[in-house]
Order: C-alpha cells, then sequence, then structure tokens
C-alpha cells in the first residue's frame, strides 16, 4: 500500500510541486491548504490530489483535519511542513499581530502538525518529518524578524525532535531554499531582479519549486533513513552554511 504524505501548503508554490512530486513518487498526497478555495479546487482538479481546508496554526484544526486525512487516506508516514506567510517590515514599526501570525502560522504550526501524528510513527517504527524552513533563517533577513525567527525555531525544532526519534525509525529534517521562481517572486519587477537579486546568487538564476520537490522527495524516501537532523541547503550557492 502507498505511504501517505501530508504537505501543507500544499496546493501552490513549492507546496504544488512537493504534493505533485510525491504524487509522482508514489505516495498518497494530501494537500492542505488554508484559504485560497478556487485555486485549491484548481489544484485539485489538475493533479487529482485531494485538497484539505484547515488553518495550520491552530492545534484543534490540525488534529482534525490529520484525523481527517486518515480516516480518508490511512495512517500518515510523511509530514511536510510547508506552510508560511510573511508579515515583512523593520523591526521597530512591527505589530505584535505581524510577529504573532508568522510564529503561528510558520513556526507553532510544526507542534500542531506533528504532535498528532508522532506517535502512531512511532508505533509503527516509520516516519519522515521534513519542513521547508529558508535561507533568512540560516542568515536573517533585514525587515523579516518574525520570519527569520520562525525559520531559525524551524531548524531548531527539526534538530532536536530528530534525536528523540531516530531509534524510532522517524527522521527529521529541514531544507532551507533561497529565491525561488514563485508567483510571489517572480512578481519582483525584472530590474530589480537583475539588478539586486540574481548577483547575489553564485548560479546566476533563481531556483525552482521542482528541484525544491525534488529533495523532499529523496528526504522522504528508504534511501535517506541515514540522514537525519539534517539542513539541507538549497540556495544556488547565495550562503553557504
Amino acid at each position: 500500500m502507498a505511504r501517505v504524505a501530508v504537505v501543507t501548503g500544499g496546493t501552490r508554490g513549492i507546496g504544488a510541486a512537493i504534493s505533485k512530486a510525491l504524487k509522482a513518487g508514489g505516495y498518497s498526497v494530501a494537500a492542505n491548504y488554508g484559504g485560497n478555495d478556487d485555486a485549491a479546487q484548481a489544484f485539485n482538479g489538475e493533479t487529482g490530489i485531494p485538497v484539505y481546508k484547515w488553518d495550520v496554526s491552530s492545534y484543534e484544526a490540525c488534529e482534525a483535519g490529520l484525523k481527517q486525512v486518515e480516516a480518508d487516506l490511512g495512517p500518515i508516514d510523511v509530514v511536510v511542513n510547508n506552510a508560511g506567510i510573511t508579515r515583512d517590515t523593520m523591526f521597530h514599526r512591527m505589530k505584535p499581530e505581524q510577529w504573532t501570525s508568522v510564529i503561528n502560522t510558520n513556526l507553532n504550526s510544526l507542534f500542531n502538525m506533528c504532535r498528532p501524528v508522532i506517535e502512531g510513527m512511532r508505533a509503527r517504527r516509520f516516519g519522515r518529518i521534513i519542513t521547508i524552513s529558508s535561507i533568512n533563517g540560516q542568515k536573517g533577513q533585514m525587515g523579516q524578524t518574525n520570519y527569520s525567527a520562525a525559520k531559525a525555531g524551524e531548524i531548531g525544532f527539526t534538530k532536536a525532535l530528530a534525536q528523540e526519534s531516530a531509534k524510532s525509525g522517524i527522521t527529521v529534517n529541514a531544507i532551507c531554499p533561497g529565491y525561488i521562481a514563485t508567483e510571489m517572486v517572480k512578481a519582483v519587477p525584472q530590474e530589480v531582479l537583475e539588478r539586486n537579486i540574481l548577483p547575489q546568487i553564485p548560479v546566476g538564476r533563481l531556483g525552482e519549486p521542482e528541484e525544491v520537490a525534488r529533495c523532499v522527495v529523496f528526504l522522504a524516501s528508504d534511501d535517506a533513513g541515514f540522514i537525519t537532523g539534517s539542513t539541507l541547503t538549497a540556495n544556488g550557492g547565495q550562503y553557504l552554511a
């Protein structure tokens, strides 16, 4: 029977690429999304991947959503924590809501998504937890103290849970993408990309969502069973951790 994978933020951008790649790799995939019903239904129509709407910043919503996935598809073997938001501003102008919303969605969601499934993974002695962090969690970024703090926290979560879970056959890893050609990045004016962004990237181009997705597929596989607590940096050489 196919292993079951859940991808948060799995119907758009990097998450959509991850969902598609896991399905192509033989997984039974559930794609979570938070708010864009039209995009989610279009994704479902295109791929046939079932979509599930819940707020990853709510433990109760995650618990209920994951129970529904397991009722529909079976026990969850792979969790891909991809959902994330930005509320960028300089710290001296940042409102409490801009801080808490980013921390809740980007960092607290890891607890909300993993806690309901970790006991089942431990009992079955297999699991894969993969979190999409960010280059800015490694190096920081002006105007993103909230986002950088959350993404750095994801790396710490990964390292700690990996140590707790290794003997139970569960691996826990993070991927830190750099600039990826998502809708958000491609919306940046071309002259800004060419003047300010691409010169920072030694390979001279943006990454593609599918390149991040291939990293996920590898870390989810049996071939990656000896890799845990690791941070896979996928940024074209922009930052060498």
